[in-house]
């Protein structure tokens, strides 16, 4: 008569009450996230189709998407240049006021958005320390779209210095030796060394900078100028509707921000996890 195994033993549970802290996980994050995320959705989908298209697609409201979405990229693609600049002399330089500028990067984060609106709009109007310089230069920074660009990039850089510091921090100098020994030149090094390790860094960084760009109004709205079909962001639109009771045109552009911003969202993270994946195994090859 063959003896029975036993089961093996499950692992122990890192945190005890799995199913419990799920469950409030889930929970906490249906109620502060997907269902008002699912009401927009809902009540757009639950007007007819001419009227979600007239207030979604009206030649004013795709000025707007044109302005919001183009400049948010716009700013986090600056922001991941310059971003990854500061980190970097933040991490490997030592110089006299860095514990201030490293203070000041969160400032974003600390600054009323409306305070940050009004700040930019003082320094870059035409009468501001630098917009009469800049005006009869011809750049025209403040009450255009080039004034939302800056207030995009004022707000969305703490998110990208953020994300790649702690990187840049971690990396061991043993592989930029190894490959200086080897006769590599500084930009090789940085290009196959240094790059492709902070890169799935650099990409979370920018989908975060895009996203928190997407979306802002208190920075932008003093220093957009709100010229129709020329500096009106999205939010605003939105905003309008609600002052008029709109509230099927509000939802009904608010479900084509969330959409765009969601399948934009998922390209940036499907491409980080590309990014990583092909690093992986070329360093698993090497």
């Amino acid at each position: 008569m063959s003896a029975t195994l036993a089961p093996p033993p499950r692992p122990p549970r890192v945190l005890p009450g799995f199913s419990l802290s799920l469950g409030f996980t889930v929970s906490y994050l249906s109620l502060l996230v997907l269902i008002p995320l699912a009401a927009v959705a809902l009540r757009a989908a639950g007007q007819p189709l001419e009227s979600f298209w007239q207030a979604a697609a009206s030649p004013r409201v795709l000025a707007s998407y044109r302005l919001s979405f183009g400049m948010a990229l716009a700013a986090a693609a600056i922001n991941s240049v310059f971003g990854l600049l500061l980190a970097w002399s933040l991490t490997r330089y030592r110089f006299p006021g860095k514990r201030l500028v490293d203070a000041l990067v969160d400032l974003p984060f600390a600054l009323p958005t409306a305070v940050a609106g009004i700040a930019l709009t003082a320094l870059y109007a035409g009468n501001g320390w630098l917009g009469r310089y800049l005006e009869p230069l011809g750049v025209k920074v403040a009450f255009g779209p080039l004034g939302v660009l800056v207030a995009l990039i004022f707000i969305g850089l703490p998110f990208v210095v953020r994300t790649v510091q702690p990187v840049l921090e971690d990396l061991e100098s043993e592989l930029e030796e190894a490959a200086a020994c080897l006769g590599a030149r500084r930009w090789q090094i940085f290009r196959h060394v240094i790059l492709p390790t902070l890169q799935p860094a650099l990409l979370t960084g920018f989908a975060l900078a895009f996203a928190r760009a997407v979306g802002e109004y208190g920075s932008v709205i003093f220093i957009a100028g709100n010229v129709p079909m020329v500096s009106e962001i999205t939010p605003l639109m939105i905003i309008s509707k609600l002052e008029q009771f709109d509230y099927a045109g509000a939802a009904a552009i608010a479900s084509v921000m969330l959409a765009a911003s969601f399948l934009l969202l998922l390209a940036i993270n499907g491409l980080q996890f590309w990014s990583a994946r092909r690093h992986g195994r070329a360093g698993g090859a090497r």
